[in-house]
Formats: C-alpha cells, sequence, structure tokens
C-alpha cells in the first residue's frame, strides 16, 4: 500500500455515494478520509476480521472472494470504480463476510468507522443510498444462489457474461480485463470448463470473441 493522499472535495463530488452531500459535511468529509493506492494481488480485507473501515473505489479492479476449508474460492462480485465495500461490518459491528483482493493495481478512499458513523447519522440521504445498495446486493446474492442450484455450467456461464457486459457503442461487451479464470471462480466451475461454454456460444453465434474481449450478440434470446 502506497503512503497516504489528500483528498479534495472535487474528487469526493464525483463519487456517487457522496453526491448529495452539502459543501460543508463534504469538506468536513476530506479531513477525515484517506486516499491510498494499492498493488494488484493485495489483500484488502480478510473474511471474519473485525469492519474498522469504508472503502470506496476510485481507480482498479478487485474481487470480492470467499473459500472453504480446501481453499476453493468463489468470486462472488467484481468491483470497479465508484464501487464500496466494508459498510456491512460497520452497520451490524459483525465481521467481515468476504475477503477483498485487488485485481490490478488500484486506488481506494478509506473511511474509518467513527466518521462513517458520524457522516451517516449526520445525512439521511446518505444512508438511503446505503440501504438501497444492500438491497441491490441482497437481490444479486439471491440469484447467484439460485443460479448455482438450478442451472448447468453452460446456464451460469451465460448468466454471468449477462451480469459482466457492459454497453459500448451500443453493444454489449465484457471487459477484456476479466478473464475465464474471473469466470470460473464466478460460476463454481473450472477454467477448462468455461473455455468450452465459451466455445459453444461462439458456435451458437451467442457471442464474438477477439483476444480476450467477447461481445455478446443475442443476449436477450440466447444469454437470459
Amino acid at each position: 500500500m502506497s503512503s497516504h493522499l489528500k483528498v479534495s472535495t472535487t474528487l469526493l463530488r464525483n463519487v456517487p455515494l457522496f453526491a448529495d452531500l452539502p459543501d460543508n459535511e463534504l469538506a468536513q468529509l476530506a479531513n477525515v478520509i484517506q486516499r491510498a493506492g494499492f498493488k494488484k494481488g493485495n489483500r484488502i480485507v480478510n473474511e471474519g476480521d473485525p469492519g474498522s473501515a469504508l472503502y470506496i473505489v476510485i481507480s482498479g479492479r478487485l474481487k470480492v472472494m470467499i473459500s472453504n476449508k480446501t481453499g476453493k474460492e468463489v468470486v462472488l462480485a467484481i468491483l470497479e470504480q465508484g464501487d464500496y465495500f466494508g459498510e456491512m461490518a460497520l452497520l451490524d459491528s459483525g465481521t467481515r463476510s468476504a475477503c477483498v483482493i485487488t485485481a490490478e493495481a488500484s486506488e481506494l478512499l478509506l473511511l474509518g468507522k467513527e466518521d462513517f458513523h458520524s457522516c451517516l447519522f449526520s445525512n439521511p440521504k446518505l444512508g438511503t443510498a446505503i440501504m438501497s445498495c444492500l438491497v441491490q446486493r441482497l437481490r444479486e446474492a439471491n440469484k447467484k444462489i439460485g443460479n448455482l442450484a438450478l442451472l448447468d455450467v453452460y446456464g451460469r456461464v451465460a448468466s454471468a457474461l449477462h451480469d459482466l457486459a457492459e454497453i459500448k457503442d451500443n453493444e454489449h461487451i465484457v471487459p477484456k480485463n476479466i478473464t475465464r479464470q474471473d469466470i470460473a471462480d464466478m460460476v463454481g466451475a473450472s477454467r477448462e470448463m468455461v473455455g468450452r461454454v465459451l466455445f459453444e456460444l461462439r458456435a451458437r453465434g451467442l457471442i464474438e470473441t477477439s483476444g480476450r474481449t467477447i461481445k455478446l450478440i443475442e443476449i436477450a434470446d440466447g444469454l437470459t
């Protein structure tokens, strides 16, 4: 981790979570929040650790993961710019429910537990935004559980591609920094199995691939 850097109110205003804070509260927040850089492969939080801070992603990419006693890992989510994590352990004083690891060099904002609570209590809109995010994450978790229980590997890979795709120039593109291993970890399958599924999807004309880029062709009919 790099040394902590000063945070400007302009940067904070561009963070969706803080966008509606009044100027005076934003200025106070800038005095207590920290900014830090992390290298690829850095473990930011560990499953089971006590919660001490809220983390907001301002650049880079991180993976939220859980593992069992044998070391098998499952990726629960991919976090990118504007996403945040760590709020659950701060809200209920419990322990971290998953570990978070940088998938590439990343910059994060860190807000300590006491400052987080102070900011939360003084600004109801912030609390509403966090609750909305928690509800969305619960819905996504329910969907993932349902997929793991009810869909075969083909269906789980197709669903993951649908969720990962971003719209660029009116096309649905899976970012090239998402690897086959990332997809495998998300769906509970081997990298080789994911490769076979991608081959089948390409053969059926449902996706196109170029290097590490995946373009979804029939997203509505073929992948949902």
